[in-house]
């Protein structure tokens, strides 16, 4: 038995050395990584962290701008008659989003303010003083050694990255003391409304809507019986050091003064080259082996038969790791990017095209939007794997990996309750060509 398969692995060596070295240096570099990998698994063994659940916040009918998608929803000012910035607007507009989805999230979680042993807050464009996260300490009464943590200018990754901070700030607790992390995303429109005549500037104007969501995650292994989902994975690569990452999405100010957020044409190109890099890092440990291995002798033969360019846009097929991913819906160009460069077909950026449609871009909040969306549909059953993605300002890419403890079901006050069966929204016909004679 030895001697046969020493004698398998001795013809399996000739083989590989007959190998020409741009299809060879593939595959050995493919099964380094596997096997980093796996060693990596072993030796990192962490505390389970669970998502208890989650609220994504739906402001009251009469902020919907009917014109927009199926009716998003924009900020109070606009409403007020005065058309004004103000400082007031910008906390009527925080409070109105924070307030009921942590009020909504805390009910249905069965778990008291005074529970909260971490709080992280995000929004990007809006940090007042007191911060976010002192206004919500104040309004429900938590506990004076709460762990607060209050994050800005993150763009729409907000969302993603308060979720791993949150764990590895429960994680970094002593083991068996437990604890629960409240995170809470927004983003405040108020005091960045554009009204000049700069159309990179415009955009946000046309595409950034009023949302809030709240997750509740913890390490308390008694409650893993109510959680919905088990955080297997977190990731964030960050791509500042480069001049267009850097500035494909930029708060300043126009020739004229007026304040906004400028979002550049690199802003697609950027998304893109950023997703690459970064599922370089994630694949490896998420993807399973055979996966690996068949990207790996793709990218083999295209460089056996020369095209280095088809070697160089070859991706894994991340289906294979994931059954739902909740892609990140800041607009139909990058939407249309990830789909192009991943492969993936309509069914797969079906949430994100309906979340954008229905919701607009909520910022961090949008990828909760998404897995609402999911549940509403009852798609995700237990066992499934689901991927977060979303990028941020800077530039950053971040991914959350979560695994489905039970069935879904909508909740009482999941966001698509009432309009999820008009989704997704058929294409629209082709348009017609007039001839002229």
């Amino acid at each position: 038995m030895l001697s046969s398969t020493a004698a398998a692995a001795a013809a399996a060596m000739a083989s590989l050395r007959t190998l020409p070295l741009p299809v060879l240096v593939p595959l050995v570099a493919s099964a380094l990584v596997f096997l980093a990998t796996v060693l990596r698994r072993l030796l990192r063994r962490q505390r389970p962290v669970y998502l208890l659940n989650y609220s994504c916040h739906l402001p009251d009918a009469e902020r919907q701008q009917v014109r927009s998608g199926a009716g998003t929803f924009a900020p109070p000012f606009i409403y007020s008659g005065k058309f004004e910035k103000t400082l007031a607007f910008a906390i009527q507009e925080a409070e109105e989003g924070l307030f009921a989805v942590v009020e909504q999230l805390l009910a249905k979680s069965d778990v008291s303010p005074s529970d909260i042993s971490v709080l992280v807050v995000a929004c990007s464009m809006f940090s007042p003083m007191p911060s976010l996260a002192s206004m919500i300490v104040h309004r429900f009464k938590m506990r004076a050694d709460v762990k607060s943590y209050s994050v800005a200018g993150m763009g729409c990754s907000a969302g993603t990255v308060g979720i791993d901070t949150a764990a590895r700030s429960l994680r970094a607790r002593r083991a068996g003391s437990g604890g629960y992390a409240l995170v809470v995303v927004t983003e405040n429109t108020s005091l960045n409304w554009y009204f000049g005549k700069n159309k990179h500037m415009l955009v946000t104007n046309c595409i950034f809507r009023v949302g809030s969501a709240a997750a509740l995650v913890t390490d308390v292994p008694a409650r893993r019986a109510d959680a919905k989902y088990e955080l297997v994975r977190t990731l964030r690569t960050h791509h500042g050091a480069d001049d267009a990452a850097f500035n494909a999405a930029l708060q300043m100010e126009d020739e004229e003064g007026n304040l906004g957020v400028a979002l550049t044409k690199d802003l697609v190109r950027v998304a893109g080259a950023a997703l690459r890099r970064h599922i370089t890092t994630l694949g490896p440990q998420v993807l399973p082996m055979s996966e690996m291995l068949r990207y790996a002798w793709r990218v083999a033969r295209a460089y056996a038969a020369g095209n280095r360019k088809a070697a160089a846009a070859e991706v894994p097929d991340f289906l294979r790791a994931f059954e739902h991913i909740c892609i990140h819906s800041g607009g139909k160009a990058v939407i249309d990017s990830v789909a192009r460069l991943m492969g993936f077909g309509p069914y797969v950026v079906e949430p994100a095209r309906s979340t954008l449609h229905r919701f607009g871009n909520t910022s961090s909040s949008l990828v909760f939007y998404e897995l609402a969306y999911f549940e509403a549909k009852r798609r995700v059953r237990a066992g499934d794997h689901l991927w977060m993605l979303a990028f941020g300002t800077g530039f950053k890419a971040c991914s959350n990996v979560w695994r489905a403890l039970r069935d879904a079901a909508p909740d009482a006050d999941n966001p698509w309750n009432g309009c999820v069966h008009r989704y997704p929204v058929p294409p629209p016909p082709p348009s017609k060509t007039h001839k002229h004679a």
